[in-house]
């Protein structure tokens, strides 16, 4: 007995030292940080590894900030920008991009939308691809033909959606969750229906301003050369660009749960709430615990409990959406309809336990090994490096958030976790979503 407590107190040892070393050896990338003569706020790594620029620029311009009787406007702003500028048709910014090698893409979220480049860093592929990518910011064209061509694209994707489970689980759940708040809103084939080419102008010259600009460059070009691009991408944008804000999400909600049939072989179950902002205090006890609790994988209670002890579900899982207000958190998984309300109570079950009870400290220690261990895998390329930049500057987070994050999580106790759950994670104040109930026990899809 004396012999395997001895090696129960060697590994626990070894298991803290490796946190420490881990944290310690890892080298972040340096962040610099300016604002341009435009406005715009850029941040910047330097790496001269490879011959490659990754350049990204973000605006507070996601779907949240659609006129809510038109809600698609965002993503088809964001959608149109490469399809039309000045001088250049949609083929000509394609060609012109494959023609020297660069990639042009973009995004768009509840918060942000952007364009994002990746090119060689030679002058010539890089000076065109600059290029190209500055006039697609500053001087799209938004043609009328290829908005009703996108805009028909949309709808026809939208009345599809409407069909899948999937789909019908998210949309009635981010409602379920954030009510009338712009988070609640998703696009209908009826809002798009609405959208005109002067809302996608009046979206653009409202949310695409210099001031809101938040312009990412990672690669092989020097501070000057950083300066002088996100200069360029951001001087002739439209004017404005005061801080466009959300207004404060309701963070406790009546539990409600909607039962819709469908006849999908499975139920699609979502169970949520309002979770944490992205500048969020208890940010990293959360993180921590969810990734105990749901996030992990095979290595978390949810995955443990429902699928490999019961079968229950293939995959299971649980995640917040740190947002700009409280974006929700989540637990979902697929089940048998005859099984559903038994998995959908199991689930109920190891919530309430974990609010409870919190994490144990053997699976707070294997959690922050993974995470911890894990970290160098996310920072490992300039893709990567580029996109956390892009949310570091976006959210207004420390220059050393990358520097400080395997300490921060390092630090997180099992009582902080149990503390941020008890107080953020309330098991009776929930909203459930079950698309493709249990025959007898569902509403119609409305």
């Amino acid at each position: 007995m004396r012999i395997k407590n001895l090696l129960g107190n060697l590994k626990w040892f070894l298991a803290v030292a490796f946190l420490g070393a881990a944290s310690a050896a890892l080298a972040t990338p340096k962040i610099q940080h300016w604002q341009a003569p435009s406005g715009a706020r850029v941040y910047f790594v330097e790496n001269r590894d490879l011959p490659m620029l990754d350049v990204a620029v973000d605006f507070a311009a996601g779907s949240s900030f659609d006129p809510a009787e038109k809600s698609g406007v965002a993503g088809l702003t964001q959608g149109l920008l490469d399809l039309g500028a000045e001088g250049m048709s949609e083929d000509d910014i394609a060609r012109g991009m494959a023609d020297i090698g660069a990639q042009l893409g973009g995004r768009v979220d509840a918060d942000r939308a952007g364009l994002t480049l990746r090119t060689l860093s030679g002058a010539a592929e890089r000076d065109r691809a600059l290029e190209i990518l500055a006039r697609v910011l500053q001087r799209p064209l938004f043609p009328e033909a290829v908005l009703a061509r996108e805009k028909s694209r949309l709808i026809a994707n939208l009345k599809e959606a409407e069909t899948r489970p999937e789909s019908i689980a998210s949309k009635t759940f981010a409602k379920a969750v954030f009510g009338d708040h712009p988070y609640g809103q998703t696009p209908s084939a009826t809002s798009a229906e609405k959208i005109q080419r002067d809302d996608i102008e009046a979206f653009y010259r409202t949310h695409y301003a210099a001031r809101a600009a938040v312009v990412s460059i990672m690669g092989d070009v020097s501070r000057a050369e950083a300066e002088v691009i996100a200069q360029n991408l951001t001087a002739q944008l439209p004017p404005g660009g005061e801080s466009l804000q959300l207004p404060p999400v309701t963070m406790r909600i009546a539990a409600n749960e909607q039962r819709i049939t469908h006849p999908a072989t499975q139920s699609h179950i979502m169970i949520g709430a309002p979770g944490m902002a992205r500048n969020d205090p208890d940010y990293f006890p959360l993180y921590l615990g969810n990734y105990i609790l749901g996030g992990g994988g095979f290595v978390s209670r949810l995955m443990n409990e429902v699928r490999e002890k019961r079968g229950m579900a293939y995959s299971v899982y649980s995640y917040f959406v740190p947002t700009m207000q409280p974006g929700m958190f989540q637990v979902g998984l697929q089940t048998k309809k005859e099984q559903a309300d038994e998995a959908l109570q199991l689930v109920r079950a190891i919530l309430r336990d974990f609010a409870a009870k919190g994490p144990t400290a053997k699976e707070l220690v294997a959690a922050k090994q993974n995470i911890i261990g894990g970290f160098p895998l996310r920072i490992d390329s300039n893709k990567k490096i580029i996109e956390y930049l892009a949310v570091i500057g976006f959210y207004g987070l420390p220059l050393t958030y990358l520097d400080d994050f395997t300490g921060r999580v390092e630090k997180v106790t099992a009582a902080q976790v149990h503390d941020a759950f008890r107080r953020r994670v309330s098991p009776e104040a929930m909203a459930t979503v079950i698309v493709g109930a249990p025959e007898g026990k569902a509403e119609p899809v409305k």
